[in-house]
């Protein structure tokens, strides 16, 4: 049932004063992710705003809209991320004054580039609440007025351009749009863009977008009253809200269709695709769209739908990459990692190799532990999960136990960084171990060339090798070898043809492996 109100938001935000500062933004095509879903995705490009974020409409908006005399006395918000350079930069392009409240735990980026867009920042408190809460206290003793991040209609209007855009953009799509994705934290976003869609055209849905850990709007309206969740997942700091706002609940729902529930391997999934689409990097946050997107799509089994995404920011710290990269494969389901018992005789490893085929290996890690029978942590890349339990199925029937471990969060996460140990084993009956680290070129069949190089005589006691992304593949493997062919060994070394490097007397390989 549509809001009384409704007709009010749309005149707010077809008056809404935001492209004095903020940009129209484009919507993308975005062709890969396009062919994989089997649907005709658009982004809808936030990340290309001056502060990177959709975050600007709202608080220029709001800014813009009070009245000379109040703003003149300057404003305050609080805010440990995107809303905060927002205000700031706002803030100085109406030649007024802005506090922002931080956390005293803010990383200094943050902090320098709310000072760089004329914020003085202040750091109070641990956590948000005590930062939210000092500000409150500063707006009343300095006669300040407060720009909340999403729970204003003034904000909710400016955000809600985003929708009056993507509609003016759908001309130039092929075909009707099928819904709208939007990523979901205190609900600004969601509350705005619905409103315009549902005034205008409302056949269109509206999806919203939470993650599992974070989820404070889903719970609410199922609830039917605002719900405070007692703690929320960070990875997505942008979203992570405890609380929604009381106007954006009201508005969420009545007015959002559905929202789709994503975790934390699915966005790093979705932040790979936007990259490979456009050579941009999203924030955690700003892919939840796509990635609920994508979600939607599966479990609905749609096909050449019109779908549209948000990609709502793109500040991210640039350390949290690695992890992003690392746990992408896992949320596209395109990796899997399996323990396989291999029996500790010469050539099994050069039979098990050969049975992975043409599939690329991903990282492979073994230390010897017992005489008779060697577990092996293995990735290697598949097309989908289905793949994965078939060569699971294969390997076990010929003859080596496997245990599929892709949806195993302990392996995925520690036990994969953690094979291995001390081995006193490798030196009995007069072998000797050799540890070296090589380079191995990066494609397929280079370690099948590395097991046909070697002597049938030796055997191998470790190797650990991860794939990062690099021209080379950097291995670490230990070799038993009898003392009287070491002139053999080092000439296998030669023909090998890959760099390599003797680790026999690294301390660190003593202290925790020999």
């Amino acid at each position: 049932m549509p809001l009384p109100d409704l007709p009010l938001y749309l005149q707010r935000i077809l008056n809404a004063n935001v492209y004095d500062l903020a940009l129209e933004t484009p919507l993308d095509f975005a062709p890969n992710l396009s062919g994989r879903t089997g649907n005709r995705i658009y982004l809808k490009r936030e990340d290309m705003q001056p502060v990177f974020s959709f975050k600007l409409r709202g608080a220029y908006n709001k800014i813009a809209s009070l009245p000379p005399a109040k703003r003149s006395r300057g404003v305050i918000c609080a805010s440990a991320g995107n809303h905060a350079q927002g205000v700031a930069m706002s803030a100085s392009h109406l030649g007024c004054r802005a506090i922002i409240v931080m956390p005293e735990t803010t990383p200094a980026i943050k902090i320098d580039a709310v000072k760089k867009r004329g914020g003085e920042v202040i750091l109070a408190g641990d956590s948000y609440d005590a930062a939210y809460t000092h500000a409150l206290e500063l707006e009343k003793s300095e006669k300040l007025a407060f720009v909340h991040p999403f729970d204003d209609p003034e904000v909710i209007a400016g955000q809600g351009t985003i929708g009056m855009e993507i509609l003016r953009q759908n001309s130039r799509l092929e075909g009707n749009i099928h819904a709208v994705f939007v990523a979901i934290g205190g609900g600004g976003l969601a509350a705005g863009v619905a409103a315009y869609i549902k005034a205008v055209r409302p056949t269109i849905r509206v999806i919203g977008v939470e993650t599992f850990d974070a989820d404070a709007m889903r719970k609410s309206i199922a609830a039917g009253r605002m719900v405070s969740l007692s703690q929320v997942g960070l990875f997505a700091d942008g979203t992570a809200v405890r609380q929604v706002g009381e106007e954006t609940f009201r508005l969420c729902r009545t007015l959002l269709d559905d929202i789709i529930l994503v975790d934390t391997d699915a966005i790093c999934a979705a932040i790979k695709d936007v990259f490979e689409d456009t050579r941009s990097i999203l924030e955690p946050s700003g892919a939840l769209a796509i990635a609920g997107a994508k979600e939607y799509a599966d479990k609905h089994r749609l096909k050449d739908k019109a779908l549209i995404a948000v990609a709502s920011g793109a500040n991210i710290n640039f350390d949290r990459l690695r992890f992003v990269s690392e746990r992408a494969e896992f949320g596209e389901r395109r990796e899997a990692v399996f323990a396989v018992t291999l029996p500790e005789t010469p050539g099994a490893y050069k039979k098990f190799v050969s049975l992975i085929g043409k599939h690329n290996i991903t990282e492979f890690n073994y230390r010897y532990n017992h005489p008779t029978a060697a577990h092996v942590y293995v990735g290697m890349q598949v097309a989908d999960r289905a793949e994965s339990k078939k060569l699971a199925e294969t390997f076990s029937k010929r003859g080596y136990p496997t245990l599929d471990l892709s949806e195993d969060e302990t392996a995925r996460s520690h036990i994969r960084h953690m094979v291995g140990g001390h081995a006193p084993q490798v030196r009995e009956g007069g072998m000797i171990e050799l540890l070296y680290r090589f380079e191995f070129p990066e494609r397929p069949g280079a370690l099948m060339n590395f097991l046909n190089q070697m002597s049938a005589g030796w055997n191998i006691s470790l190797f650990h090798y991860r794939n990062h992304g690099a021209d080379t593949g950097r291995v670490l493997a230990g070799i038993q070898v009898p003392p009287e062919e070491t002139r053999e060994f080092q000439l296998f070394l030669d023909k090998l043809g890959y760099r390599y490097w003797n680790e026999c007397d690294s301390e660190v390989y003593k202290l925790f492996l020999g």
